[in-house]
């Protein structure tokens, strides 16, 4: 199992509509990076929702239930979607600030790479954040 962190504007996408659609395709990469972690999830993963701009936490967990395919909103084959499906809200979001403060996430991509919206995590990267919203 691989684990992500996806980043969405809540007044875009939030976590709130997302529940309500029970299932979504991750649209709109146009950065290449992102998109090839797009590439490389794999049904099953599970995924970190973070409200990027208005909110910077994250907000919830979920899960990878379809790999990567063409995005429906392009004709440009370049870029890919997956589908992801809510798992559990988070009991307190863990804002970046949190995040940027504890010396165990020093290394991960959110705090490195902040403007990149689709990002691996280490599976105990993973655990810390789902730990500090518990």
């Amino acid at each position: 199992m691989q684990y992500w962190l996806v980043k969405s504007e809540p007044v875009k996408y939030s976590w709130e509509k997302f529940n309500k659609d029970g299932r979504t395709f991750w649209d709109g990469v146009r950065n290449y990076q992102a998109r090839n972690n797009l590439r490389d999830m794999r049904e099953g993963d599970l995924v970190l929702f973070y409200h990027s701009n208005d909110g910077k936490e994250v907000v919830g967990i979920a899960k990878v239930v379809k790999e990567s395919y063409q995005d429906p909103t392009t004709t440009d084959p370049n870029w890919v979607v997956v589908d992801l499906s809510p798992v559990e809200t988070l009991r307190k979001p863990v804002t970046l600030e949190t995040i940027k403060a504890d010396p165990k996430l020093a290394n991960i991509h959110l705090v490195r790479q902040g403007r990149l919206s689709v990002m691996s995590l280490k599976p105990e990267e993973f655990d810390r954040i789902v730990e500090l919203g518990s």
